[in-house]
């Protein structure tokens, strides 16, 4: 009896998500050959322009086809499977007080209507690791904070034969994860080694603003080591011109100096169906010698 291929799904709110948290850990796999499906749950309708470059009348009136057709762009550089969930952008409310939601948008849905597509998803698609944002969503984003939500519900959900009925053969993903992307120690080391050689870091002031601000990194379980793939996840963050200013802080640290200085994506284990033992460098640690389907 032969493996099966691994099933890796990340959950994002909008086109350009995958690309900023876990694309490099995305790569790294697809060329393992781990099949990874990438969900989407909204079409970041009412994203920002925030590329100078793209902020033009026949930009901000076709957002939404370009914001498609810059996801399917990322995807091809990624090398993964993609899936919309078909949710509106909810927007990123500003101002004090704050406004409403618009109405109909993917963070007012009601939960169970919310996680239905992706419940569906997980039992055709049968992943066996879900990535997903934490309970802040990764920052308090309305959009990213539902994306947990329903994250959550699938991963606990799918496998119930009684819950969401018409939806699939029920299905139990093995590991939950959380991005912990945008940590503290990972700006120092950074930061550090900008300076180190003779660079002016683009950090100080994030860091100096810092402050006692609450920090992720005291959770982070596991580091998938993926320097070698940094190339694939900035092709794929450029591919989403709309989003992403090619002279941005993005782009401000080389490369090199990047795999050198943080060469891993870091996460939190959040649920395990499987026994491994942290610290971890694989997410399908405690997985992989039991996957003979």
């Amino acid at each position: 009896m032969t493996d099966a291929p691994l099933r890796l799904l990340a959950v994002h709110a909008h086109p350009d998500d995958e690309a900023s948290k876990g694309a490099a850990t995305v790569a790294k796999y697809v060329a393992e050959g781990v099949e990874v499906l990438i969900a989407t749950c909204t079409g970041g309708e009412r994203g920002s322009i925030l590329n100078p470059a793209m902020d033009r009348p026949d930009v901000i009136a076709n957002l939404s086809g370009i914001r498609h057709q810059e996801m399917q762009n990322a995807i091809n550089i990624l090398g993964a499977h993609h899936s919309w969930l078909g949710f509106v952008d909810s927007g990123l409310p500003e101002g004090d007080p704050l406004p409403p939601l618009p109405d109909g948008c993917f963070a007012l849905e009601p939960l169970e209507t919310a996680a239905e597509p992706l419940v569906r998803l997980v039992r055709t698609f049968r992943p066996h690791v879900i990535t997903t944002y934490d309970e802040n969503g990764g920052y308090p984003h309305p959009d990213h904070i539902m994306n947990h939500k329903v994250s959550i519900e699938a991963f606990e959900a799918a496998a119930d034969p009684d819950r969401y009925p018409g939806t699939g053969q029920p299905w139990q993903p093995l590991k939950l994860y959380y991005h912990m992307t945008f940590h503290k120690a990972r700006f120092l080391a950074l930061h550090q080694a900008m300076v180190d050689a003779g660079l002016e870091s683009p950090y100080e002031e994030r860091l100096r603003d810092w402050g006692d601000t609450a920090d992720v990194g005291a959770r982070i379980t596991t580091r998938v080591n993926c320097a070698d793939y940094y190339p694939v996840r900035d092709k794929a963050l450029i591919a989403h011109a709309t989003q992403v200013d090619p002279t941005s802080f993005w782009f401000a640290c080389p490369l090199e100096i990047q795999q050198r200085a943080w060469p891993t994506e870091d996460y939190e284990l959040a649920r395990s169906l499987v026994d491994t033992e942290t610290p971890e460098d694989d997410l399908f640690a405690g997985i992989k010698n039991e996957v003979h389907r």
